[in-house]
């Protein structure tokens, strides 16, 4: 499958409105290596003030600690680039927002910063549904091709499913 480009993730995006609203349901967003596209495709989307609550972009791990809460020592113990930091930028999403779904993006976009380990490409998502610390939380991983446009927009197209996926679930 070829790149999505931004379009197509605006598509999703008034595909995931509909889902949610049906619900009564509201999403978060905390990215990092998508910078903002998630939050940009949903926004797009006529209307979407109804179910998108907000959207944090932490670049940093500073600001991973600072906006999401998430514990300084995991970068040091496991990376920014893991799962348990995509569940804790969820987690945090979650807590710091009047809402159902958050879903997470950390990853490496390149062209640089990679390794054998955590290759060019390689992007953690966490999710968080429910409410308050008893919210479920997940995370899943995929290895992403190409340049780091296509990483980027490729990673926020992965999240925009997920979300999908879970608000029809939910």
């Amino acid at each position: 499958m070829p790149s999505p480009d931004f379009a197509d993730l605006c598509t999703l995006a008034a595909e995931l409105g509909p889902a949610l609203e049906r619900r009564r349901l509201h999403l978060a967003t905390a990215e990092s290596c998508t910078g903002g596209l998630i939050a940009a495709a949903v926004t797009s989307a006529a209307g979407s003030s109804a179910w998108f609550e907000r959207g944090v972009v932490t670049y940093a791990n500073t600001a991973k600690t600072d906006l999401l809460g998430v514990d300084a020592d995991l970068f040091e113990q496991v990376g920014a680039v893991s799962p348990e930091v995509a569940r804790a930028m969820a987690r945090g999403a979650l807590l710091s927002a009047r809402a159902d779904l958050a879903v997470a993006v950390t990853g490496i976009a390149g062209p640089s910063g990679g390794s054998e380990a955590k290759p060019v490409g390689t992007v953690w998502f966490g999710l968080a549904t429910g409410q308050g610390l008893a919210a479920s939380l997940e995370a899943r991983h995929a290895l992403f091709a190409g340049d780091r446009s296509a990483v980027r927009l490729q990673a926020a197209r992965f999240a925009l499913l997920w979300a999908l996926e879970a608000a029809r679930n939910l």
